[in-house]
């Protein structure tokens, strides 16, 4: 099994302090979590994209740019792309950079976003999101894999033998499809072949459950071979310590900030209680050994092999978020890692093949740290 550590780039007042960082320290908040994250040995780390409040993730390249610079291993994920809202030209141009600023460390995890503030900046409308979302995603993929190409999309101008630079490094770059509550996402990753990552983090288990089943049925209905495909899986919190009592009692402020908010926004909770919470929901919230069963739990449903942690200390404190990851590495990771297979496919960067006679196709080295 493999983990990531992702950050959504919440910029709020913190749950259990009532303190907001300055933008600034906020960013710089991210860049230290993502090299903790590297340091610890997550196989990963993602940046989501949302252009509304209380988000400031609007320019997910730009973050994992800096990141790749500071970093020599992870992988940098997109969690997720919202290509509904973007132009699918532009966003090949930014990822491809990104691509080989960072060695071929990129992996994409794309969806049509949420929130209507942000809908609304783009001028997207509920009617035609998934529309813009599956034609984005169709002429993104061309541009990735064609040197020229020729389109008539809908929702942007046409294409006629155009070329868009920089070519990739990776060919092509690993696309995993976002899926919270719909089947249209499944259904595009299925019939791509594609790799799948559930939200799995505002619901008990089962709606997330369903939409997996029917990721597999529709796998398999498009011809593709049902152990290729691939499921990821969020978590609603997490807090690994010693004993499930200290890891509930360090964990209570902040689940009790996040209700405040959501009472103060009208939002009924859909886990009432710090209790609830923890038995319900996806959060890992526990002694390792409850943390282990839990995931067991999960995977017995999903069967996946991809996990993701929130790199915020999301209302902890920085010592205890370090070492509630530090104790997930050393007393968890390694046994998920032996029970749960990997992927299957390779977590190295996808790198050309030989290049034709008489071509000159250079490769760059992974980006040094410097950090």
């Amino acid at each position: 099994m493999k983990f990531l550590a992702i950050t959504l780039i919440i910029h709020a007042p913190d749950p259990a302090t009532g303190v907001q960082k300055p933008t600034t320290e906020r960013f710089r908040e991210v860049i230290d979590n993502a090299l903790l994250a590297e340091e610890l040995g997550f196989d990963g780390f993602g940046v989501g994209e949302r252009h509304e409040r209380p988000f400031i993730s609007s320019s997910p390249p730009v973050v994992l740019s800096h990141v790749a610079a500071l970093t020599s291993r992870i992988r940098l994920f997109t969690a997720v792309t919202t290509l509904s809202l973007l132009d699918p030209v532009r966003a090949y141009e930014d990822y491809a950079t990104l691509d080989h600023l960072s060695g071929g460390r990129l992996d994409l995890i794309i969806g049509k976003g949420n929130g209507t503030a942000q809908r609304e900046l783009f001028h997207v409308t509920p009617e035609d999101q998934w529309d813009r979302n599956a034609e984005s995603y169709e002429l993104f993929r061309r541009l990735w894999r064609e040197d020229q190409v020729t389109a008539s999309p809908r929702f942007r101008p046409e294409l006629a033998g155009a070329e868009v630079w920089p070519r990739p490094l990776q060919r092509p770059v690993r696309v995993w499809h976002g899926s919270a509550t719909s089947r249209e996402s499944v259904d595009l990753a299925a019939r791509y072949g594609d790799p799948l990552f559930s939200a799995n983090v505002t619901h008990a288990i089962e709606p997330y459950a369903e939409l997996i089943r029917h990721y597999r049925e529709r796998w398999e209905h498009y011809g593709h071979d049902p152990a290729r495909a691939v499921v990821g899986a969020g978590t609603a919190g997490h807090h690994t310590a010693r004993t499930s009592q200290e890891a509930v009692a360090a964990y209570r402020p902040v689940f009790e900030g996040h209700l405040a908010f959501q009472k103060q926004l009208g939002v009924e909770p859909v886990f009432p209680t710090l209790e609830d919470f923890v038995e319900r929901s996806s959060a890992l919230i526990g002694s390792p050994q409850q943390v282990i069963e839990k995931v067991h739990r999960y995977h017995e449903q999903f069967g996946h092999t991809v996990l993701h942690l929130h790199a915020d200390a999301g209302g902890l404190t920085d010592a205890q978020h370090r070492d509630s990851l530090e104790l997930f590495q050393s007393d968890v990771a390694p046994v998920l890692r032996r029970d749960i297979p990997d992927p299957p496919f390779a977590w190295a960067p996808v790198l050309p093949g030989p290049a034709p006679a008489g071509a000159a196709v250079p490769v760059p080295a992974a980006v040094p740290s410097t950090g």
